[in-house]
């Protein structure tokens, strides 16, 4: 059938709403009936011819009492669906009284297959039949699917004289017309449009980035599509039909096989709908409902081609919670070893799950298959950035990278989608990269390639041509350098998060006023002999303050010992606490101190060679927590992170040292620092001579109105 014919289609259905439905729903709520009344109508239109059939078959199914009759009744339909009331929708056309009308059909309703059950009832269309009754309106809606004017059936209708009247609906034309209808509805509600729907250009898109970069490689067979969050299913039905053409236009035969998971009901209910009206009974049967995070319908399944656009910046708390919780999670697909990190994790936060869906796809990748797998998902910016090192983001861009499984990332346009003006991005993976790219990742910047829309949809306001669209992909295939793309190794995104360490510095103090002080705590902690004991070694000593920490816990012990005076750690925590300060002319506080020879000293580390009673030893110095800094170096630094250190570190801060213990890797990607244009500064003389032209142009204006002053 032709575009304009589905499109005529289309516009009869969506006038159905005003017609009927005004002033009885409000606008938002016209898809409630329509949606479920088109699918109604086509599977009623497909089931007339066999009616009879299937009828009868029932009858002789009750009559030798089989309980799973299913089977018999699909083949006596000749669909994946069937009908075993004794109503079409033309038979309740007739009813006159409401209440008659309401329990015939409901009765309908309630002899559809349970594929088709479920469907109602995702849709919640049964709701919606007291409301139509009420208002004396269901008599109408059925009578308007009805109309002799249009023709949702799968054959022809012919006039008086045996002509074609209107021609045959055939099972992919209905399916363009009920994605018609989709997407306007999405559009009239475009606030939440964006959760599920897709806009075409980006889902073209989206398929030619997995299918063309290898469409000489596709061999006759078999080929699984999945989608982790199929919203309405347009992701996988346009993956198909670009296989289709590709194995097509390269002379090959092959077999798609979509499967899907979507946890919104109404959603739901329209992908397998679209997929029942497509003739691809099957593939419904492929579609799961559910969270495929916290319940993945295929976890041992594996897939050639993946695509996606999950949510982002949406909560998956409940999801974690049913998992079991950070703690006690033990699902195989977010609980791996990588990198001799035995504490890996890749779990994100739990106010944003979208990487959650693309480690999901990753594990369920196909790794003994010429072509292996190919994945193509939308993100927005948070995931290329978001999450420090030896955190959940950063350790899955690390796990993703480190396998080489990252082909490219594409800048889109601003204002892409419909419910979201933010930066958006799709990433391109496979785990069977060719050589020339192994070990390397492409940025392509194509926010600046978009045509315009004569009427925004939503917040999107551009889309792209297909001349844009190619361009992408060239670049992708041919794998070149250009102003808008970048091509990087691997490393060139990691880095080591090293912490910086500072010495502890403090004084003591022992001044008459800090000692009083002392020993008023003293009271309070019932250690009265300890601030008698401190008042008499300052008396002794003579000394007011003390630069050396290490040097005054010395002498003081020393007395301790001479008066049988115990120092327990909480005396020593409290003399601490009470008596020193810091001080960045005090002399380092000394952590540990080892034997000549058991230990190198190296400064890097924080190991000083020092002469302690005359003796040689190495030495450790307690960390300043407040001075601790952390700075990034990229893997890809020359020289390494000693290299880094000694340049960028010990020419400011001579006493510092790193905690190796502390260094992690962390993996994030910036198109803004690969792509960013800086603006050209005006010169001097050019904002000199504005200054002039704008004075000029003033002169006199002061006088004009304020007047001349006497």
């Amino acid at each position: 059938m032709s575009q304009p014919a589905t499109h005529s289609i289309a516009n009869f259905i969506w006038g159905i709403a005003d017609d009927v439905l005004r002033d009885i729903y409000v606008r938002g709520k016209y898809r409630d009936v329509i949606l479920p009344m088109t699918v109604i109508r086509r599977l009623d239109a497909l089931l007339e011819p066999t009616k009879e059939a299937v009828l009868k078959m029932k009858q002789q199914l009750d009559a030798v009492n089989i309980a799973n009759q299913s089977a018999p009744l699909y083949q006596a339909s000749g669909q994946a669906f069937y009908n075993t009331s004794p109503f079409t929708l033309r038979d309740l056309k007739a009813r006159a009284k409401s209440q008659q009308l309401k329990a015939d059909f409901e009765a309908y309703l309630d002899g559809f297959s349970t594929n088709v059950q479920e469907i109602l009832d995702k849709f919640k269309f049964r709701n919606q039949i007291p409301h139509m009754v009420e208002n004396d309106i269901l008599g109408n809606v059925i009578e308007k699917f009805l109309d002799t004017s249009i023709n949702l059936s799968s054959k022809p209708i012919l006039d008086v004289n045996g002509n074609e009247k209107l021609p045959a609906l055939d099972n992919h034309a209905m399916g363009t017309v009920f994605e018609e209808l989709i997407r306007r509805f999405n559009e009239e509600n475009n606030e939440e449009a964006g959760e599920h729907f897709t806009p075409r250009d980006v889902v073209k898109l989206m398929a030619d980035l997995i299918f063309l970069p290898i469409a000489d490689q596709i061999q006759s067979g078999t080929y699984l599509v999945y989608d982790g969050a199929c919203g309405t299913g347009g992701m996988l039905t346009v993956a198909e039909e670009r296989l289709q053409e590709l194995a097509k236009a390269h002379r090959k035969e092959v077999s798609t096989h979509l499967y899907g998971q979507e946890c919104q009901p109404e959603t739901y209910a329209i992908c397998k709908a679209d997929l029942l009206l497509k003739g691809e009974g099957e593939e419904a049967m492929n579609i799961k409902f559910g969270s495929t995070l916290s319940a993945d319908a295929y976890p041992s399944q594996e897939f050639d081609f993946m695509l996606s656009n999950p949510p982002y910046g949406k909560s998956w708390k409940t999801d974690l919670e049913r998992m079991g919780g950070k703690d006690k999670l033990k699902d195989a697909r977010f609980s791996i070893q990588h990198g001799d990190d035995p504490e890996f994790t890749m779990l994100t936060r739990s106010s944003d799950g979208q990487l959650m869906f693309l480690v999901n796809k990753l594990m369920k990748m196909k790794n003994n298959t010429p072509l292996g797998s190919r994945i193509a998902q939308v993100h927005n910016g948070s995931s290329l950035f978001t999450g420090d090192a030896g955190q959940g983001e950063s350790n899955i861009r690390r796990w993703v990278i480190e396998n080489d499984w990252l082909e490219a990332i594409i800048a889109l346009p601003e204002n892409t989608f419909y419910n979201t003006g933010i930066a958006t991005y799709i990433w391109v993976l496979t785990n069977r990269k060719p050589s020339h790219k192994k070990g390397k990742v492409q940025l392509i910047d194509a926010s600046n390639w978009y045509v315009p829309l004569r009427k925004n949809l939503g917040k999107k306001n551009c889309e792209f041509s297909d001349e844009h669209m190619k361009m992408i992909c060239d670049l992708l295939i041919d794998f070149r350098e250009t102003e808008q793309s970048k091509i990087f190794p691997n490393q060139a995104f990691g880095y080591s998060k090293i912490t910086v360490e500072r010495p502890l510095r403090l004084q003591v103090d022992l001044s008459a006023e800090n000692l009083s002080k002392f020993c008023r705590t003293c009271g309070k902690e019932g250690e009265s002999d300890l601030a008698d004991f401190i008042s008499a070694f300052a008396k002794e000593k003579g000394a007011t303050s003390f630069n050396n920490y290490n040097e005054f816990i010395k002498l003081f012990e020393e007395h301790a010992d001479k008066v049988q005076l115990k120092l327990t750690k909480k005396r020593k925590d409290l003399i601490r606490n009470e008596l020193a300060t810091i001080d960045e002319n005090a002399e380092p506080v000394i952590k540990k101190a080892h034997k000549p020879g058991k230990v190198t000293p190296n400064p890097l580390e924080g190991l000083y060679e020092l002469i302690i009673d005359g003796k040689k030893c190495v030495v450790e110095h307690e960390a300043d927590s407040n001075l601790r800094d952390t700075e990034q170096v990229l893997l890809i630094e020359e020289g390494g992170i000693e290299a880094f250190f000694k340049r960028e570190v010990q020419p400011y801060t001579s006493d510092a040292w790193m905690d190796a213990s502390k260094t992690q890797i962390g993996y994030e990607i910036s198109f803004t620092k690969h792509f960013y244009k800086p603006i050209k500064m005006r010169s001097l003389g050019e904002i000199n001579k504005d200054i002039l032209s704008l004075e000029a142009e003033t002169e006199g204006l002061l006088l004009q109105i304020i007047g001349k002053v006497d």
